[in-house]
């Protein structure tokens, strides 16, 4: 007798997506919003200590701003998947046929005779009624459930990690044309984040570092434009 092979855990990358999304968001926002914050402050014609000053008020600011607007999104996400998952254990207790039906029909959808699908639907139920329901009725499951905790801490060491590089060079760089530096630096390290971002999700590698190229550059020749035409004007008389 053939011996039957024995169980195992295939890995899909849809298992991290939640903090995999968080912290290549946080460290593209922190690499880019941090560049191009030193890059236009460079610009304008700042002190190297005001600008030190700078970049270290941008990264604290936009760590906490990207944790806590990270945490309040995927809290709603979870409330609601609370409030689903409360109201179908209701219906489970008060309608447990109208329910069986239900997953009959759904089963039914994608391609099985109503005799099997009911069968399926019976055994499924018998197993694990509640976590049944929340996977093929809601689409709710264990591994794309929300964790607003995980991705707050996902998103604020990311972006940490994401505005050292500026940081680093507006502290130790003392040799001239600091501005161009940090943008070669910044798109040295987008194309690469980029890259691994598209390489993580399956996706094209060259398209995933075009992507945060293009937009890089775009905030950072934004905000050098406008620090060549406001440095040194005094806007308060």
């Amino acid at each position: 007798m053939a011996k039957l092979a024995r169980p195992h855990h295939e890995a899909h990358r849809n298992e991290h997506i939640g903090w995999m999304r968080a912290a290549v968001l946080g460290a593209n926002d922190g690499l880019i919003s941090t560049s191009s914050l030193l890059v236009g402050v460079a610009a304008a014609g700042t002190g190297s200590h005001a600008l030190l000053m700078t970049g270290v008020a941008g990264l604290v600011a936009g760590a906490l701003s990207m944790a806590a607007g990270e945490y309040v999104s995927v809290s709603s996400q979870a409330d609601t998947e609370a409030a689903d998952t409360a109201k179908e254990r209701q219906e489970l207790a008060d309608m447990p046929e109208a329910e069986l039906k239900e997953l009959t029909h759904i089963y039914t959808q994608r391609g099985l005779s109503k005799e099997l699908a009911h069968q399926v639907a019976e055994a499924l139920t018998a197993h694990d009624a509640l976590g049944t329901h929340l996977r093929d009725e809601l689409g709710i499951t264990e591994i794309a459930g929300a964790r607003p905790v995980q991705a707050a801490l996902a998103s604020a060491g990311a972006f940490s990690v994401g505005a050292l590089p500026p940081l680093l060079l507006a502290w130790l760089w003392n040799a001239p044309r600091l501005p161009e530096v940090i943008v070669a630096v910044t798109l040295v390290l987008l194309g690469v984040l980029g890259a691994v971002a598209g390489w993580l999700g399956g996706a094209s590698k060259l398209r995933g570092a075009s992507r945060v190229l293009f937009w890089g550059a775009v905030a950072m020749g934004a905000t050098a434009l406008i620090g060549h035409l406001f440095g040194g004007t005094t806007l308060i008389p």
